[in-house]
């Protein structure tokens, strides 16, 4: 059914990260939310009204709220479809995020007033009517929601969005608590037990704590989160796909959305190679990067000295000493400046974010065994960076 609906409202669905083929995949999944959680929820809210069931009720507006859910998420995606402007010249695909950060918002505030009906329910138990009708609107509901799931699931991983992912679990979550109505009612039928008040309060329960994980999904990208390690990855393997770098520093990636990223590198390349030839690989790098992985990667040329027996015995040296305190710790940008009556060692130590606090500590600590070894002749002129980018 998934691959039927793809062919035939999403063009070119291979090529998953242009805009418009993201935005078709979104609108398909935001339609096709909004006319299955319609359905179930107009089906479900007519069987809770007749039966008296305050868990049923719930679970039709839990229904609801995923329909709204799906409308947001539609608008989210067309949206973000919006080219760049002069406004925001990097495009407008957080929408997406901002849309998911809605949805979260609306499933919390239906959460709230669902825990309040079903609190009124326990303190106020009335008779519940369980009959066929109920059972067969339940259980067509847990069918239409598990395909659901997977209909999103599948979409989110095609186009990699948080979004879509969250929608599937959402409605994983929906197969859950409508799953825990159908027992309660028979439960309920088979006892006489008055489960239905709680049950409609453990709904509740778990919409709002469904509300709050997709708040936390939504919130992270827009506070900066790290690039995944498998953007980083993918990054990292272009770089090392060019003989000419030696190695890489202060990778940086800046997340404007689903396929609106930017990124920053430094690399290193033998400084007796013509800084034309470098600029040359360098262009191809970025090119490289934005066609295969659909990254802005903007690189800095670090040229490095190669050979130098006095250099790198230096470089190991400090190494080894910044190991001694910490395992984590690295360093990169190594270069060495000689003068008449001392050698400055200039470079860039990365440290943990745990470790930042003690950068004074660790720096003098480092000096002091330097000064033991070379008898005072060296003098470190030091950048923290943190070991994150790096």
């Amino acid at each position: 059914m998934t691959k039927l609906l793809l062919k035939l409202f999403v063009r070119n669905q291979q090529d998953t990260n242009h805009p418009k083929v993201r935005s078709a995949v979104g609108v398909l999944s935001g339609v096709t939310g909004v006319i299955c959680n319609i359905l179930l929820f107009a089906m479900k809210l007519a069987v809770g009204t007749i039966s008296g069931s305050v868990a049923i009720t719930a679970d039709a507006m839990n229904n609801l709220s995923d329909a709204t859910s799906a409308i947001v998420t539609l608008v989210g995606f067309k949206l973000a479809e919006k080219p760049a402007d002069e406004d925001h010249p990097y495009g407008h695909a957080r929408y997406e995020y901002l849309s998911g950060l809605a949805v979260a918002a609306l499933i919390i505030v239906i959460g709230f007033e669902l825990a309040k009906s079903s609190v009124g329910k326990i303190l106020n138990p009335t008779e519940v009517l369980f009959d066929l009708p109920v059972c067969i609107v339940l259980l067509g509901s847990v069918a239409v929601k598990l395909w659901l799931c997977l209909f999103n699931r599948k979409l989110g991983r095609m186009v990699e969005s948080k979004t879509l992912l969250a929608t599937a679990a959402d409605s994983r979550n929906d197969v859950i608590s409508t799953g825990a109505v159908f027992i309660a009612g028979v439960l309920g039928t088979a006892t006489g037990w008055k489960l239905d008040g709680y049950m409609g309060l453990g709904v509740a329960l778990f919409i709002l704590y469904s509300g709050a994980m997709l708040a936390r999904e939504t919130i992270s990208p827009l506070l900066g989160e790290n690039a995944s390690p498998e953007l980083r990855g993918f990054i990292v393997e272009v770089l090392r796909s060019q003989p000419e770098v030696l190695g890489y520093h202060d990778l940086m990636v800046h997340d404007y959305g689903p396929g609106q990223r930017f990124a920053s590198v430094h690399v290193e390349m033998d400084q007796r190679l013509d800084a034309l030839v470098c600029h040359e690989l360098i262009d191809n790098l970025e090119r490289k990067c934005l066609n295969q992985h659909n990254v802005h990667l903007v690189i800095h040329y670090d040229p490095v000295a190669i050979g130098d027996e006095t250099q790198d015995r230096l470089f190991h040296m400090v190494q080894s000493i910044l190991k001694e305190q910490d395992e984590r710790i690295s360093i990169h940008d190594f270069r060495m400046v000689k003068g008449e009556g001392h050698t400055n060692l200039i470079f860039d130590i990365a440290l943990p974010s745990d470790l930042m606090s003690q950068r004074k500590q660790i720096k003098k600590q480092m000096d002091v065994r330097l000064a033991e070894l070379e008898q005072g002749t060296l003098y470190t002129v030091v950048t923290f960076d943190i070991a994150a980018f790096n």
